[in-house]
């Protein structure tokens, strides 16, 4: 069985991005699998990629019409909208029943052309607002890693484009086939979390009250303390719902949510330049609990506090105060379903 994969070229297009789904859907690995790899663009020719290396295109859009699986890498701007040509042919793809994958702004084309209306997607975190807010209708998923609705597939950034690819070959060829591909190219075949470990988390702002300053400095100081919202307001000289309204106002976080914000931020800090252990971690941030610290944390971050360390460890740093250091078969069209965050829907292959 032959399977065609049109993969879409655009200029601008980013080299990387263009060589996921090429190398997954494109090289042998060793595998049987089935994929017949094209790659196409609206205007076949000569491109320009992002870092100024030239390819060229010998398929346009026929390819589309001719293939089971279009895969669109990220688009080079989100506020640029595709040609009614390009439209039109995933439209008409979609309505014969081709599977259609959006890697990471790759899911802002399949939005324009309708095919994400109602349905749940993802995007690079960076642009899940900017996908929601251009197209209401969609569900965006902005933590996961990739996500399948209704057999149309989005991914997040970069290296989440293998994690969606392998996924939809792993459901359709079978796990081995996908973890075969996977040792091939040295990846996980499959990596836990989503985005929310990735994302580069801005600390709430600060007041522009100095009182309200002044409390929040020292609370950052001593977060291994409690600090009621009654005790703080009161310091202040200010009733409860005084401070709640101004706190909120000022820092854009009711006090709760922002103290708890804090506590993961030095967490996050600890867990990637200190060697202290899990009991020393949540006494230093206020969590009063391993359990309690490792709940809060998983929550906030994505990933569990010691998933979190191997991932993000970098060299270790000085303690803070307080604190001491311690030491493969042919391809099968059965599907396979592992425990990730997409949809446990079956997703199927829907032919011409």
């Amino acid at each position: 069985m032959r399977i065609d994969v049109a993969v879409l070229a655009m200029e601008g297009i980013s080299p990387i991005h263009l060589a996921i789904p090429c190398t997954l859907f494109g090289d042998d690995h060793g595998t049987a699998h089935p994929f017949r790899l094209m790659v196409c663009a609206a205007e076949p020719g000569e491109l320009t990629t992002t870092v100024g290396l030239k390819i060229r295109i010998e398929h346009g859009l026929e390819a589309i019409e001719e293939a089971q699986i279009i895969v669109v890498p990220s688009w080079p701007d989100p506020l640029v909208e595709p040609s009614p040509m390009l439209i039109d042919a995933l439209r008409r793809a979609s309505d014969r029943g081709a599977t259609l994958i959006g890697l990471c702004l790759g899911a802002f084309v399949l939005g324009h052309a309708g095919l994400l209306a109602d349905r749940e997607a993802t995007t690079h975190w960076r642009y899940a607002h900017a996908l929601a807010a251009k197209f209401p209708s969609v569900r965006v998923a902005p933590n996961r890693l990739y996500v399948e609705s209704g057999g149309v597939w989005t991914s997040a950034g970069v290296a989440a484009g293998f994690d969606c690819c392998l996924e939809f070959i792993s459901r359709l060829c079978g796990a081995q086939t996908a973890n075969a591909m996977a040792r091939n190219i040295v990846v996980a075949p499959h990596r836990p979390g989503g985005q929310a470990q990735f994302i580069d988390t801005p600390r709430p702002r600060t007041s522009v009250d100095h009182r309200l300053n002044a409390a929040i400095d020292a609370i950052r100081g001593q977060l291994d303390r409690a600090h009621a919202i009654d005790e703080v307001a009161d310091r202040l000289g200010m009733t409860r719902r005084t401070f709640t309204r101004r706190f909120r106002n000022s820092v854009g976080l009711p006090f709760g949510e922002w103290l708890l914000a804090e506590r993961v931020q030095l967490a996050r800090k600890l867990l990637e330049t200190s060697d202290a252990g899990m009991d020393e971690i949540a006494r230093a941030t206020g969590f009063g609990s391993v359990a309690a610290f490792r709940l809060q944390f998983a929550r906030r971050a994505g990933l569990p506090p010691s998933q979190w360390r191997r991932a993000f460890r970098g060299g270790a740093s000085p303690q803070p105060p307080g604190m001491t250091a311690t030491p493969m078969k042919p391809c099968m069209a059965a599907s396979h379903h592992r425990n990730t965050g997409a949809s446990s829907r079956r997703s199927t292959l829907r032919r011409r």
